[in-house]
């Protein structure tokens, strides 16, 4: 159940992407090119890195290997990204929030700043099969409960095994 992945997570990946690439140009000190260079070198170290932990499905399966972390280490994706329009990884650092968690799940990319920070919703969009009406009513777009939620696999892992 795995068919066409790929273009299943481009809106969460670009999402990601501009999210991550907004933060260098609000910091500054890097030029428009070059961030056009680190969106599109992001982009497309994500797609690869998801490749085969994509699990619409079952959204939060392989939620930990996509979450993308700064936190005293640089992400290796973006880190990578960065390399090649010759920023490193000390400048980054700089540039970037030093507590930055970012999750990219099928249907939702969420970020935190800081280890404390509430969790912001930066894309959502409601599951198909109608799962999810009930869920988005009752969610704020930053919320605290979530931190909790997101340490215990979520209520939905136990509805369905996928056997590969």
């Amino acid at each position: 159940a795995g068919s066409g992945a790929g273009a299943d997570m481009r809106t969460e990946i670009s999402t990601a992407a501009a999210f991550v690439t907004r933060l260098l140009r609000a910091a500054g000190g890097v030029g428009e090119e070059q961030l056009r260079c680190f969106h599109e070198c992001l982009q497309e170290a994500m797609r690869e890195h998801y490749k085969h932990h994509w699990f619409p499905l079952v959204p939060s399966k392989g939620s930990g290997y996509r979450c993308i972390r700064i936190n005293h280490k640089m992400d290796p994706l973006v880190g990578k990204a960065a390399g090649m329009i010759g920023l490193s990884h000390e400048r980054l650092f700089q540039l970037l929030p030093s507590e930055l968690t970012l999750w990219v799940d099928p249907f939702e990319v969420s970020y935190r700043i800081g280890e404390d920070g509430s969790i912001c919703v930066l894309y959502e969009s409601p599951q198909p099969g109608g799962k999810a009406a009930k869920q988005l009513e009752s969610r704020t777009s930053c919320k605290e409960e979530w931190r909790i939620g997101r340490s215990s696999p979520s209520k939905s892992y136990n509805m369905m095994t996928v056997s590969s």
